[in-house]
């Protein structure tokens, strides 16, 4: 172990930086933390309500199928850069390192930014999922179901966790680490307990048959039934997404080159699976009256009530707002360490406060209260209107795939000479990285419309407004005169001396002797 941790550690000076977190993370804590934020079966239950009113079943079923192919893609891709260069930055940095000289410190920027907002907008977007789980359940435990939520009331509690994640995510490293490994297991057995006990639990008036739950395809909004299924590919791809949050430990991870890329590859196959057998349970159980679902505060709580009953719905609902709740505080976990990775290299308003370790947690407590501090700040968007709140989803994935697809276009566009690490494609690596670019461009258009083609200022779809308003400041201040960062910022700062630039392998020997050779990807052209 000594030997890997001294490797990773050379590794790391390689591309610039010094080690200041604990590697406490194994591999499988680093699947943990990219599988947890997944959440499956919660983040199903959170976003359920893009796909039954686009398709229904079909959507559900198919649409998960086809979803999860394009994203086990992107995730390859994602993989290869990981393994290459496995630091914190993770995307800002590969950006840097690959485009070309002229463009490097803006896409670098860019990628900084969107990455950032879109590890917030993920925090909040599946803390207030949780919120409304937390209401659901209240609903559902009241006299008749007869409870009906304020959005001051869910607000509240959606600020509450916000805080607890907050505390929770200052912790140790080491104590986060360990909680991986619980929250892989709860999902896990969440997820087959549905699977296997839903169908056998529904009465047979919701039980549908092959060819409703598989082919009858209903469409409640309006759009194109072509649209509409597109549309709901929301559903799988904010569910299996921000799987670069284990690129954003890799500096806490043991034998990170190996450990990062195939932990994000593992976690969207198991997902991927593991959630169209979700969907499958859930389109042959959820009954045919999709529009009282649709209009139910938690379509899957509906589902669930309809099935298991009162106690038995409030048993499980539990567990799914536990492992909700779990999801995150992995998610904020993730998103302080992009924010402190991007304020080391002071691109960030307040960077210098933002840039200091808690000597006594040995983490970035500053960073985290200042990701919590704007989750909250987002989720203002319910006082808007009662649909602009869901525009946290979709600013999520947006934000995200702008910020995964600039560097994996980069690797083939860019002026560089990229040497992979021990996970590479080989030649499929430019047909993949071609499928996953076209594809994250794509959907990253059509999540910017509307629910229904007829809307309202009320229900139009925010995220155009605060992504488009994001990005004009942020390029407002790179461009701002004399003060901006045209002037000053040129990408990843290295906090030592690089002096195994050029090499191949750094060979590292331990305490007792023994020796760990790791290949060493130098793709950066400059510091």
């Amino acid at each position: 172990m000594d030997a890997i941790r001294v490797a990773d550690e050379a590794l790391l000076a390689s591309l610039g930086y010094k080690q200041e977190f604990k590697r406490a993370f194994t591999p499988l804590e680093v699947f943990g933390i990219a599988f947890s934020i997944i959440g499956l079966l919660p983040s199903i239950a959170s976003v359920l309500f893009y796909a039954i009113p686009n398709g229904g079943g079909p959507a559900m079923v198919w649409g998960w199928a086809v979803a999860s192919v394009f994203i086990l893609f992107v995730g390859m891709s994602m993989a290869e850069l990981a393994s290459a260069a496995p630091t914190s930055g993770g995307l800002y940095f590969w950006t840097h390192s690959l485009s070309s000289p002229r463009w490097r410190n803006l896409l670098s920027w860019i990628v900084g930014y969107m990455n950032t907002i879109g590890s917030i907008g993920s925090v909040a977007s599946i803390d207030w999922g949780c919120a409304v789980q937390v209401m659901a359940a209240a609903t559902i435990g009241s006299k008749d179901q007869s409870f009906e939520p304020t959005n001051a009331q869910i607000f509240g509690v959606y600020a509450a966790i916000v805080f607890t994640h907050a505390i929770v995510c200052c912790l140790g490293t080491t104590v986060l680490a360990r909680l991986q490994t619980v929250y892989v297991i709860l999902n896990v057995l969440l997820c087959l307990a549905v699977i296997i006990a839903l169908p056998i639990a529904t009465p047979s008036e919701f039980k549908n048959t092959a060819s409703f739950a598989l082919g009858e395809f209903t469409n409640l909004n309006g759009w194109p039934d072509g649209y509409a299924f597109i549309l709901s590919f929301l559903a799988p791809l904010w569910t299996i997404c921000s799987f670069d949050s284990s690129v954003h430990i890799s500096e806490e991870a043991s034998n990170a080159a190996t450990a990062v890329p195939w932990a994000i590859v593992f976690a969207i196959f198991i997902s991927g699976v593991l959630g169209w057998a979700i969907n499958m349970s859930l389109a042959f159980c959820m009954g045919t009256d999709l529009q009282a679902l649709y209009d139910s505060d938690q379509p899957m709580a509906q589902i669930f009530f309809n099935g298991f009953g009162q106690r038995g719905t409030l048993g499980v609902w539990a567990i799914v707002v536990l492992v909700q709740y779990m999801m995150g505080s992995s998610m904020l976990l993730a998103a302080s360490r992009q924010t402190y990775a991007f304020s080391r290299d002071k691109a960030l308003p307040l960077s210098n406060w933002l840039y200091r370790m808690n000597s006594f947690t040995g983490t970035p407590v500053n960073t985290v209260w200042f990701d919590a501090f704007w989750a909250l700040v987002m989720g203002l968007l319910v006082f808007a209107g009662d649909q602009a709140i869901n525009a946290v989803f979709s600013i999520s994935v947006i934000a995200l795939y702008v910020a995964y697809s600039i560097p994996i276009a980069a690797r083939f566009l860019g002026d560089n000479d990229f040497q992979p690490g021990p996970f590479t494609l080989g030649v499929f690596g430019l047909p993949v990285a071609i499928i996953s670019v076209s594809f994250m461009m794509f959907m990253s258009v059509v999540f910017l419309f509307p629910t229904t083609p007829d809307t309202s200022v009320q229900d139009m779809n925010y995220s155009v407004v605060v992504l488009g308003g994001i990005l004009i400041l942020s390029l407002a201040w790179y461009y701002f005169p004399k003060y901006g960062g045209v002037n000053w910022f040129t990408g990843p700062i290295a906090n030592v001396k690089d002096e195994t630039a050029g090499m191949s392998e750094v060979e590292a020997e331990s305490d007792d002797g023994k020796k760990a050779t790791t290949s060493v990807t130098v793709i950066m052209t400059e510091h």
